[in-house]
């Protein structure tokens, strides 16, 4: 049976088309393409909860994600950023999927290597697969960038941080759904009930499935909050995995699961970005 378009759909595709090929004008393309696609956000949010060790309070996360290296975001830029995370100071490091936008067409991934072994984060650097490091027969490129770069590759999988009081937390990092077996359970097998856990999901639209898990905070990105926003209409691209939750805070369930969707940094399919900056997000543990 055909789907029904509803107005608000037909208008948004409308609208969503109109601003693709005449960009609202010259100066709306202009701006969306060369302007808002630099003007990176930096955002700062506390995470409160009392399953955070004490010894754990003020311990700051940086996360970044959808790079998309090779459209529209070179190597020099992605250099910049690698400088502005570490001018942040922090103690670990989340990245959320979609290094490269096709990794069997990029030809930099060498140089690319020693940018991300530069981000300093003395308690871990910790990685996921999104769908695009998937896409083009990259599992095993990206694999290979990101464990010469010394970042930790999680894939439906754990990892402990315990600090020298023996107090710890756990980094939970699952599959892509699109492109890859995300599976939280066997993530979660060997995980303490009552510990502070920390899901690293490129897809958000798996925190529904996440909070019956007793997980605490999901981080995710591949919305790239819609990349473009029309006015009155709101995001026009949300890709599957991410037509329900797409960009900031979401809290789910009874426990209830924090939800955070990274807006991302780089740009697909689609060469803008308007009314959705790109955003590195700064996380401060606070333990109640």
């Amino acid at each position: 049976m055909p789907k029904k378009v509803t107005r608000r759909s037909f208008l948004k595709k409308v609208f969503g088309s109109l601003f693709t090929i005449s960009g609202l004008g010259a100066a709306g393309y202009y701006y969306a393409g060369h302007i808002e696609p630099r003007l990176l956000e930096i955002n700062n949010f506390p995470i409160r909860h009392k399953s955070i060790p004490k010894s754990f309070n003020h311990f700051k996360i940086v996360q970044f994600s959808d790079t998309h290296l090779g459209f529209q975001y070179d190597r020099k830029q992605f250099m910049t950023l690698v400088q502005q995370i570490n001018e942040l100071k922090p103690d670990l490091i989340f990245f959320t999927g979609d290094l490269l936008d096709e990794p069997n067409k990029f030809t930099e991934g060498d140089k690319i290597i020693p940018l991300l072994k530069n981000l300093k984060a003395p308690f871990g650097k910790f990685a996921i697969y999104g769908n695009h490091d998937h896409g083009g027969y990259g599992s095993d490129i990206y694999k290979s960038i990101v464990e010469q770069a010394d970042i930790i590759l999680l894939q439906n999988s754990h990892q402990q941080v315990k600090l020298l009081d023996g107090s710890s937390l756990y980094i939970i990092g699952i599959d892509d759904a699109m492109l890859g077996k995300p599976d939280i359970k066997k993530s979660l097998i060997g995980v303490p009930k009552d510990s502070f856990k920390i899901l690293l999901s490129h897809a958000p639209d798996l925190a529904d499935e996440a909070s019956q898990y007793n997980i605490h905070l999901q981080l995710s990105g591949h919305s790239h909050g819609g990349q473009v926003q029309i006015p009155f209409l709101g995001a026009l691209v949300k890709p599957p995995f991410a037509e329900k939750y797409h960009e900031g805070f979401y809290e789910i369930g009874d426990t209830p699961l924090t939800l955070y969707v990274n807006r991302g940094i780089g740009t697909t399919r689609l060469p803008f970005r308007f009314l959705s900056k790109p955003e590195l997000t700064v996380f401060t543990l606070i333990s109640e």
